[in-house]
């Protein structure tokens, strides 16, 4: 053999080798140690109470039965084309200028290529050669004027292929999702959605396919008309796409199920706190978190969630720590600088952690939490218009973001445009309908003098009170609203519920004083003298005009029991 076929040989093997890509999940299903070194199972040592707690007595049961909810129907391995050769020379150079972004280059490499792998790789360069172009031109394009309605110019000779090899049956997996793709974006969602649907029941493996057609699925009634095969990766789309249509509950079950087989995936472990976040189960999220960051500790994604749950709870030091870990690991990732931007948030330095957003949004433009969280920081700095826009950029890449339309709808009621502000309320709640925060939100917008919409706002109150209101607002309000309107006895039912819930959190505050206060003037208007003294009482052991209030009242009421008393 030459010289020349050495060098060929040792090229292609060495393309081939730094190919090669490690999958998360396929290292998240346990090994058995009979069969394994420990160099193999390295990724699996330890004993987690949070992988403890999703194993049941049945565990025994999976090494020959599936866990409940995952479906291990096999799916043959799609088999390479016999005519097609894997090793070509022009295919391993069109890949190479794909790896280096010359899309171009590598759809001139394999303009006469007619194997599966030759179509698909030359038809996907030419896709994103022409996404390139048109972000280029939205660049050079974007004025006074506003955004430009800019389509990517390849997607009609891409689909005029991909349609004629799909009716000649002689398109693969890989060439469908990309036929999928481009008819999402030329706006043929049905078409998409039955090409998407036959690329992963023909090879369920690619991600990228399901996660395109989740995309497409907008409403449960669309899911579930979905013809899948019954398949392991199923169980992964669907537990994804039920929290993308905010069924959090469904999607944590799934995950759980799932987590019977993938019993080491940091993948579905992130999953399960998403979920839980979404739930508000703030405790467990942050425990799964630590979980997390222990089995991987240079871990990036998904640490801009565990940041806000910090954020929410106050926790400064350990907000501090993470901040200071992700700044190590890598300061140029858009989770990073979000991180970054809510310690310096907790720390009251707003226009500090504008900076870092904005330097998410440099790295990301497209990256949500950084221009949700930079809306709230606006709210904070009382820049209500760039609190605006950044809040409407937000609903732009996701309309289903209930954060920034409850966001717009503090701005504006920060405005005194409470029209305005229950408008996007509204949105907000209907996206979140489980939240209490926003029914209150809505509540107060009922409460302003513009509305006065009393009713409304009790009804308001009354789902906040139903929807777990850890903050203990609605209560409170829907007994000072029965007040208002005269109607005692609804009033004396909140206070009362509300004073037993003060007392059991062993709460004190204004609240408190004003509870007592009225039921004790309520019971005494009711003639019930014993249950009036009660709250009297109480109020003795407070040192404000309260304390006199509360005397002068002791006095009538013992007066009025003596007078009772008297003989006819």
């Amino acid at each position: 053999m030459g010289i020349k076929d050495n060098c060929r040989n040792e090229l292609r093997a060495a393309v081939r080798h730094l190919s090669d890509r490690a999958a998360e999940q396929l290292v998240g299903v346990e090994q058995d140690p009979a069969k394994y070194t420990p160099s193999h199972t390295r990724f699996q040592r330890g004993s987690s109470s949070i992988r403890r707690r999703f194993r049941t007595a049945t565990e025994a049961a999976f090494t020959s039965t599936p866990a409940a909810g995952v479906s291990h129907v096999a799916t043959p391995p799609v088999l390479e084309d016999d005519n097609e050769a894997i090793d070509s020379d022009f295919y391993l150079l069109a890949k190479s200028y794909f790896d280096c972004r010359e899309y171009r280059r590598a759809t001139h490499v394999l303009r006469d290529q007619t194997g599966k792998k030759a179509v698909f790789l030359r038809c996907y360069a030419l896709f994103l050669a022409g996404e390139k172009r048109k972000e280029e031109e939205m660049i050079e394009l974007e004025g006074p004027l506003g955004k430009i309605d800019i389509v990517n110019r390849e997607l009609v000779s891409i689909e005029r292929e991909l349609s004629a090899l799909q009716k000649n049956g002689s398109i693969d997996s890989f060439a469908l999702y990309l036929y999928g793709l481009v008819l999402k974006q030329k706006g043929s969602d049905n078409l998409a959605r039955t090409v998407l649907v036959e690329s992963v029941n023909s090879y369920p493996w690619n991600w990228s396919a399901w996660s395109e057609l989740q995309s497409l699925c907008t409403t449960a009634e669309t899911l579930n008309s979905l013809n899948l095969n019954n398949h392991w990766m199923k169980d992964f789309f669907l537990a994804y796409a039920y929290q993308e249509l905010r069924m959090h509950s469904e999607s944590l079950v799934k995950y759980e199920n799932l987590q019977g087989t993938f019993s080491f995936s940091n993948y579905i472990q992130a999953q399960i706190a998403k979920a839980q976040y979404s739930l508000r189960e703030f405790e467990q999220v942050e425990v799964i978190f630590e979980e997390l960051l222990r089995n991987d500790p240079y871990r990036i994604e998904d640490m801009d969630m565990y940041s806000n749950v910090l954020y929410a709870k106050e926790c400064f030091s350990a907000l501090s720590y993470l901040a200071h870990r992700v700044f190590l690991t890598d300061k140029y990732r858009p989770e990073s600088c979000c991180i970054i931007g809510n310690y310096y948030s907790l720390k009251g330095q707003h226009e500090k952690s504008v900076m870092y957003f904005r330097r998410a949004l440099k790295l990301n433009k497209n990256y949500l939490s950084a221009w949700t969280l930079m809306g709230h920081e606006y709210v904070e700095m009382k820049n209500t218009p760039a609190a605006v826009d950044a809040y409407r950029r937000a609903v732009d890449i996701n309309p289903c973001d209930y954060r920034a339309w409850y966001g717009l709808g503090q701005a504006y009621e920060m405005m005194g445009m409470p029209f305005y502000a229950l408008h996007y309320f509204k949105k907000s709640v209907f996206l979140q309908p489980s939240d209490s925060r926003l029914w209150i939100a809505m509540a107060q917008c009922f409460e302003t003098e513009q509305l006065h919409m009393l009713e409304e706002a009790i009804k308001c109150y009354r789902r906040a009170a139903n929807c777990n209101d850890r903050e203990a607002i609605a209560l409170h309000q829907l007994a000072k609203l029965h007040a208002e309107l005269g109607r005692s006895d609804e009033a004396a039912f909140y206070y009362k519920k509300d004073l037993e819930i003060m007392e059991a959190e062993e709460r004190e505050g204004p609240n408190l004083v004003e509870a007592l206060m009225f039921l004790a003037r309520y019971y005494k208007a009711q003639k019930r003298f014993e249950d009036a003294e009660v709250y009297c009482t109480r109020l003795l052991d407070y040192s404000g005009p309260e304390k006199e209030t509360a005397k002068s009242l002791l006095r009538g009421i013992r007066y009025e029991m003596d007078v009772e008393h008297l003989p006819p």
